[in-house]
């Protein structure tokens, strides 16, 4: 593609778009139609027919993710969900059997709970013990699903490794990336075959979209979910792609400095005296720091963290000023929750101990706020439960 080079920020930039032809105009144009004028019956012009179908803004948005993704194809969905969901239709049927990651984002649990109406069968387990992932293979198993880092208790998965797992049995390995960003993480290039985004989350960055995308690396599973896309009609309006699409072309700068705040908040609450335990794989004292050194590039800006008790978690989410209280993440500002009774409400409680999701554990989307004042914020709410 025009003015595209090998480096992250220069595809982050240019991947997907050219100077619009017309015009010349160097951004992507937003294109605000639901159908096109064609040449003549049954000849559309430039491949563009209906908005649900096609649209010039979305396909700039698919080709940039994918590049940034190192897959061959994207596709934009209206959400997350949507695109998990086109990704379950184009590759399911009944009496398959899904192997998932034991702490996924809440949502995620949730609609799989809703297909098991429609006979899919799905087992949670720990994919970080390869050991637990391998025996829960079934030979009816078509799929293996896993976040990594895990939200919110910050698991990761070797993905190589659970990609070679999937393989031996003949099953596609999708990876949910959206806490990572391609810009730490790239599972097309350890063996994943799908990867799936929100990119409501860092991929958009300014809290003002809501939108999700599939990552192929086949020609195969392109057809299968370009079909989903257009016959259940789940997609983007066009001014969510041309958000995404400017927001992307920040990402490596944005996820710099998301990581650098991060660090430094991650050191302080680990030898703070009212905090438990910390949750990031940036820290020497997580169990698979070795690993999050390996597969990622950088350790997210995403932290949790213990305060063992329902209370003392309330009190400590009440309390910050600039860390504002609400679900959700990735934001350029910093925000604080509680994911037992916010983002993962849903799950069931029987799981929710199963997997060590407690009531005291607390949740930090950490922004890109001079690092000092974010701090100093937590350091306000923390005094009051020392």
């Amino acid at each position: 593609m025009a003015g595209e080079g090998d480096g992250f920020g220069t595809r982050a930039v240019h991947a997907g778009q050219a100077p619009d032809v017309a015009t010349g105009a160097i951004m992507t144009p937003l294109f605000l139609t639901s159908t096109y004028v064609q040449d003549g019956v049954a000849r559309p012009r430039q491949g563009h027919e209906y908005a649900r179908v096609t649209n010039p803004t979305r396909t700039a948005l698919e080709g940039n993710l994918a590049s940034l993704e190192g897959g061959e194809h994207g596709l934009a969905f209206a959400s997350g969900l949507a695109a998990i969901e086109a990704i379950l239709k184009a590759n399911l049927s009944s009496g398959d059997h899904v192997v998932c990651g034991d702490n996924l984002y809440g949502g995620s649990e949730r609609l799989f709970r809703f297909w098991e109406r429609y006979g899919l069968q799905f087992d949670y387990v720990d994919t970080s013990d390869l050991d637990k992932l391998r025996a829960a293979i079934q030979p009816s198993t078509r799929m293996v699903y896993l976040e990594t880092p895990t939200n919110p208790l910050m698991q990761l998965t070797d993905l190589a490794a659970g990609a070679e797992i999937a393989r031996e049995a003949d099953a596609l390995l999708v990876v949910d990336n959206t806490f990572a960003t391609p810009a730490l993480q790239r599972p097309l290039e350890l063996g994943a075959d799908l990867v799936v985004h929100s990119t409501t989350k860092y991929l958009n960055g300014h809290s003002d979209v809501v939108g999700g995308a599939v990552i192929a690396r086949s020609d195969d599973q392109n057809e299968r979910l370009r079909y989903q896309q257009m016959a259940t009609g789940g997609v983007p309006g066009p001014l969510d792609c041309w958000l995404v699409l400017r927001a992307t072309k920040t990402l490596h700068l944005r996820m710099r400095a998301h990581c650098e705040n991060a660090r430094t908040i991650a050191t302080y609450l680990d030898g703070h005296a009212a905090v438990a335990r910390v949750l990031y794989p940036g820290l020497s004292s997580h169990p698979q720091h070795e690993l999050a050194s390996r597969q990622m590039s950088d350790f997210g800006g995403m932290i949790t963290i213990d305060m063992v008790s329902a209370e003392r978690a309330e009190a400590v989410a009440s309390s910050t000023r600039l860390f504002a209280l609400a679900e959700s993440l990735g934001g350029v500002e910093s925000l604080i929750s509680v994911p037992s009774r916010m983002t993962h409400a849903s799950v069931p409680a029987e799981r929710k101990r199963a997997m060590g999701l407690t009531d005291g554990l607390v949740r930090l989307s950490v922004g890109v706020e001079d690092v000092d004042d974010l701090v100093a914020d937590l350091e306000r709410a923390l005094a009051a439960v020392s």
